[in-house]
């Protein structure tokens, strides 16, 4: 079995909902086993509770589970142009597995929300995939094959460097169905490409 994880952090439920179409979309592939996982949250219940945050009962994750999958999915709001704060403290406990090279040859991926169009959208999901090639993750965007993305009659986030979501200002505005097929479409994508890779001995290749 392939083994894929999507990991995401979200607030509102944007990220979640495609964090679910992405899991989605990788069990679709035959022979993968998709786990759906949240980074631990860092800001306190009372804040969160003024926020109107939404609950989320979703497993939480360590940066320890990464070494267990071929393919990691990542997740994240834009917040001032950039990924959140909660997954950026979560790779940021990743060193461990950096020094060992225990994510090197594991394809990786990346989805977003974000509040406008031009608010940080594809900033963020490029600058998140830097320190994912720290580690030496393949990185998996969502190629034009996606059809979706070249719409010009609606709002649709995503772009070639992986799916996503304009939630609007308020963020009234729900993942729409173009959005949730990219996801879907990306989930399935880095099933596949990580099935083709699983068993290659990254560590034996590079000494």
């Amino acid at each position: 079995m392939t083994r894929v994880l999507v990991l995401y952090y979200s607030s509102y439920g944007h990220v979640r909902a495609l964090a679910e179409a992405e899991a989605e979309g990788a069990r679709s592939v035959p022979g993968t086993h998709v786990d759906l996982r949240r980074v631990p949250e860092t800001v306190p219940e009372e804040v969160r509770q003024k926020a109107g945050f939404e609950a989320d009962e979703t497993p939480v994750a360590s940066p320890a589970d990464l070494e267990s999958y071929d393919a990691v999915i990542f997740g994240t709001p834009t917040l001032f142009g950039m990924m959140a704060g909660q997954m950026k403290s979560f790779l940021d406990q990743a060193g461990g597995l950096w020094a060992r090279n225990a994510l090197v040859g594991k394809v990786a991926a990346v989805f977003a929300s974000t509040g406008s169009q031009h608010g940080g959208h594809e900033a963020t999901l490029l600058s998140t995939q830097i320190p994912l090639q720290h580690f030496g993750m393949l990185i998996a965007g969502m190629p034009y094959a996606f059809a979706g993305q070249k719409t010009g009659v609606e709002i649709v986030g995503g772009a070639p460097y992986g799916a996503g979501t304009i939630a609007g200002a308020d963020g009234s505005r729900t993942p729409s169905e173009t959005d949730l097929s990219g996801a879907r479409f990306q989930g399935a994508y880095v099933a596949r490409i990580a099935a083709r890779l699983a068993g290659a001995d990254w560590q034996e290749e590079a000494a």
